[in-house]
């Protein structure tokens, strides 16, 4: 488990997560360039089991980043989701990755000043350059020894190379039930968020 603020091995993922646009991966101009994990590395195109890019990371809350109420800001948990989201990316691809959306996020309950939030996160599918990422946060009582579930965001990655091109990802290989079924559930939201993506640019030829 990570302690503390991020270590500088997150950091570094996290100074190629830029934002890109939220349609990434799912518009793609025919004349991009993509290109195979093969081809370019030569990493393996195996599937990888969900277990090999777990990550977990765990941050104390700080009066800095909390509101006049001593709760911690939304903005500042969205952060952390990124980087925790990030890491699980970052291993599964074995690449530089970028933010291409957070489509969904629930806050479910407050965090206040000096709790333990622990996030845990995990690829839940791969779509050939993009993946989708999971991100659990729980606040710790490390003195009680008991856990909250306190927020939980969907976040889409794409991976690239140092010129930031896309390229393909080795698929992601659910094990357990609980991954089957994320597996699952994250084909039905790339379904939905291109029939978003569709109606937005209906709208945007009718204006």
């Amino acid at each position: 488990m990570l302690s503390g603020r991020v270590p500088g091995a997150a950091q570094k993922v996290i100074s190629r997560c830029s934002q890109r646009n939220p349609e990434a991966d799912l518009t793609r101009p025919a004349s991009s360039k993509i290109i195979d994990m093969n081809s370019h590395d030569g990493h393996s195109a195996r599937p990888r089991p969900v277990r090999e890019s777990q990550s977990q990371m765990a941050e104390v809350v700080l009066p800095n980043d909390a509101n006049p109420l001593g709760n911690l800001l939304g903005g500042r948990l969205m952060h952390m989701i990124d980087i925790a989201g990030a890491m699980a990316a970052h291993r599964h691809s074995h690449s530089h990755v970028v933010t291409a959306s957070m489509d969904h996020i629930d806050f479910l309950m407050p965090v206040h000043i000096g709790d333990l939030l622990i996030l845990k996160s995990s690829v839940n599918r791969v779509f050939h350059t993009s993946m989708e990422v999971g991100v659990k946060c729980w606040v710790e009582n490390y003195i009680a020894g008991t856990t909250r579930h306190v927020a939980s965001a969907y976040l889409t990655f794409v991976a690239v190379d140092q010129h930031g091109r896309h390229h393909g990802v080795p698929q992601v290989l659910p094990e357990s039930e609980e991954e089957k079924q994320r597996y699952e559930d994250a084909g039905r939201r790339r379904e939905l968020r291109k029939q978003e993506l569709e109606r937005r640019k209906a709208d945007r030829m009718i204006r």
